[in-house]
């Protein structure tokens, strides 16, 4: 990610053949240049904002007079040699076709930090937010563990669970090269093509220009789940339930995203993130075509720091079914629920994990052991303090093997014992 260094560098306008009009009159509309004059005619006539005094812009509106090129040159070279923010942005987006992102934040009534403390701390809330929608854009899923026998010492209706061993907060059935085939995981890399800009003004802002190309798919993503989050946070406000953080997960919501705005929102009066689309490109299916800004407010802190915390303890715990032979049974009294240790085939990355039963579900298990067979157990995998167990488990079942497999895992278990 390119950060400004209060410098602008030169920017050469782009050629003006390449420009289509309508993009730059929106692109000067959106950037707070004003539009004087009639509002018919083949030509348009844009003054910048503020009191600067910078030469007004005539800009034709479409390219099929005889002097619309010409225009247009002109247009672009004052653009170029107007020292106005608003000009430069104009230009940075029309170099590159780009998805803008705006983050406000507003200050503090009482003493705040320092601004360039506070332009530091808006940086770091936006790099977030933009990783954040990276990774919920292009998916993600926990490493891959090998898991601990071969496909030929596996039951055949297992190898489909060895393929899909997953760690806990993985997406069920998905693996690393099902999710992004021959790429890695997004991450800083997809960041080196933005360009970070800081509007002026006394309040702490900050805009990021996304190029359609790599990052339209972020950009999208951020959308909908920026809007997501604040519906999720106006249903718990309103009826003291998180429900809706368990559905905003589709639309890209997750633990990265929520302690994201948290860190933009958090000593501020509130703060508001603002999308705007390429206009070479338009809006994408099923988004605004001027999105409406997002905010919060301080009030919201509670509710978005539950959901961090909800969506912490959900990734560390994943329904699983994982096959093993038991290699341990344990309970307190003749009867009642009890606790096997599995030594896991199929199911979970891990190569042995405790299993708490009900009294039949630990019954099918005495019989499982005694006969030499694999137990397939269905529950939730939760990590506690770096072991692995199944909580939660139902539909205790042997699985049985041929006689040549079940003496290799009686030896096997011997081996073990």
């Amino acid at each position: 990610m390119r950060r400004p260094t209060g410098e602008h560098a030169p920017t050469d306008p782009p050629g003006a053949p390449r420009v289509d009009p309508r993009v730059l009159t929106a692109l000067l509309g959106r950037h707070g240049w004003h539009r004087t004059g009639g509002g018919s005619g083949p030509y348009t006539r844009w003054t910048p904002p503020g009191p600067a005094a910078a030469p007004s812009l005539l800009v034709p509106t479409g390219l099929d007079l005889a002097d619309s090129h010409d225009l247009l040159a002109e247009a672009l070279t004052a653009l170029a040699r107007t020292t106005a923010p608003s000009a430069r942005a104009v230009l940075t987006a029309l170099a590159t076709p780009s998805d803008e992102i705006h983050w406000h934040r507003a200050a503090p009534a009482t003493a705040g930090p320092a601004p360039w403390a506070a332009q530091d701390r808006l940086r770091t809330a936006a790099r977030r937010t933009l990783l954040a929608a990276a990774r919920a854009a292009h998916g993600r899923t926990g490493p891959r563990r090998p898991a601990a026998l071969p496909d030929r010492d596996l039951p055949d209706r297992d190898r489909a669970d060895r393929d899909r061993a997953e760690t806990p907060g993985a997406p069920p059935g998905r693996n690393l090269a099902e999710t992004l085939p021959g790429q890695a995981l997004p991450g800083p890399s997809l960041l080196d093509h933005v360009l970070l800009t800081t509007p002026p003004g006394d309040a702490p802002a900050l805009t990021a220009y996304l190029p359609v190309g790599p990052g339209r798919p972020v950009t999208e993503r951020l959308h909908h789940a920026l809007h997501a989050t604040r519906e999720a946070v106006d249903y718990q406000r309103a009826t003291g339930r998180p429900d809706a953080f368990d559905t905003a997960v589709a639309a890209g919501v997750g633990r990265e995203l929520t302690e994201a705005l948290v860190a933009l929102v958090h000593g501020t009066e509130g703060a508001a993130v603002t999308l705007a689309w390429a206009p070479a490109t338009g809006a994408p299916a099923g988004c605004a075509a001027r999105p409406e800004p997002v905010e919060f407010t301080p009030g919201d802190l509670p509710a978005l720091r539950e959901a961090g915390a909800r969506y912490r303890r959900a990734r560390s715990s994943a329904p699983a079914r994982v096959t093993g032979t038991v290699v341990r049974l344990c309970r307190t009294g003749s009867r009642g629920p009890g606790t096997v240790r599995l030594r896991v085939l199929a199911g979970a990355g891990t190569t042995h994990l405790r299993a708490t039963l009900d009294e039949d579900g630990y019954r099918t298990a005495v019989h499982a052991h005694l006969a030499g067979v694999p137990l397939r157990v269905h529950g939730r995998l939760e990590v506690r303090g770096g072991r692995h167990h199944l909580t939660g488990t139902h539909d205790v079942a042997a699985v049985h093997v041929d006689d040549a497999e079940r003496d290799r895992l009686t030896k096997t278990l011997d081996e073990d014992g």
